[in-house]
Parts: C-alpha cells; sequence; structure tokens
C-alpha cells in the first residue's frame, strides 16, 4: 500500500503511466468504447466511470505543455448538444493542470488514434461520447 495514490489506480495501470514518456498518449474510453480490440496495453477499471479515473491519474500525471490541445475527445458530431459529461472533464482539467485546451477528434479518427496510443483504459462509465486521450507531458 502506498499513500497518496487513488486505490482506484491498479499496479498494472501505476507501471503504465510509469512507463509512459513525453508525448505518450493514453485513453480513457467509456463501456462501449471498443477497449480491447484498439489497445496496445489494455487496463480495466470496468467498476469505475471515466471522471474519477481522470482524475486519479490527473493527480500523478503531468499533461504535455509543448502542444495546442493535451487533451482530446470523441466529437459527438452535434456542437449544439455537447454530452454534459465534457463539462466534468474541463473542471478536472483545470483542478489539476489549469485551463487547457481540448480538440474535437471525429469518431473513426478517434478509433485510429486510440490504436496508436501507449494504453487504453476500459472503464465502465455508462454516459455517451465519454471517450478522452491524454498527451503525456514532462515530470519537472
Amino acid at each position: 500500500m502506498l499513500k497518496n495514490i487513488s486505490p482506484i489506480l491498479s499496479p498494472e495501470l501505476l507501471k503504465i503511466l510509469m512507463e509512459m514518456g513525453h508525448g505518450d498518449e493514453i485513453v480513457i474510453g467509456d463501456g462501449n468504447f471498443p477497449a480491447a480490440s484498439v489497445a496496445q496495453r489494455l487496463v480495466r477499471l470496468d467498476g469505475h466511470g471515466v471522471p474519477e479515473v481522470l482524475d486519479a491519474i490527473l493527480k500523478l500525471f503531468p499533461l504535455d505543455t509543448y502542444v495546442e490541445s493535451p487533451v482530446a475527445l470523441m466529437d459527438n458530431g452535434d456542437a449544439a448538444n455537447e454530452p454534459p459529461i465534457w463539462t466534468d472533464y474541463r473542471n478536472i482539467v483545470k483542478d489539476n493542470e489549469g485551463e487547457k485546451s481540448f480538440e474535437l477528434v471525429e469518431r473513426f479518427a478517434f478509433y485510429d488514434r486510440a490504436k496508436k496510443a501507449y494504453a487504453v483504459v476500459a472503464t465502465g462509465e455508462t454516459a455517451i461520447y465519454a471517450n478522452i486521450i491524454l498527451k503525456k507531458g514532462v515530470v519537472i
């Protein structure tokens, strides 16, 4: 047991976060995301939602400051009806990393990008279009 590390973060996920280098990406997928078919490295956190996993990861994981948008969301294709969970993501990122720009990525382009990601975390999140990609920054 370690202090100050969320119990949501499994030993397997902590190892992956440590292995990742600057510019590597990690996907946190909702319950509908095809995690097993796209992941190079898959971590299952089925009993948890994306917001709590995102918050736990960002307590340990710096976002890339050398890119315009270190966070990417799967675009729902309907700018007038943004998924409510995206507001939660913006607040979690702001609380942990300050104001950051979010990129919207078309669904099939998101899947292609996920295939190249260092790892995918599969959650039990039930919200739709709740998938998110984080680009790791430099620990200073």
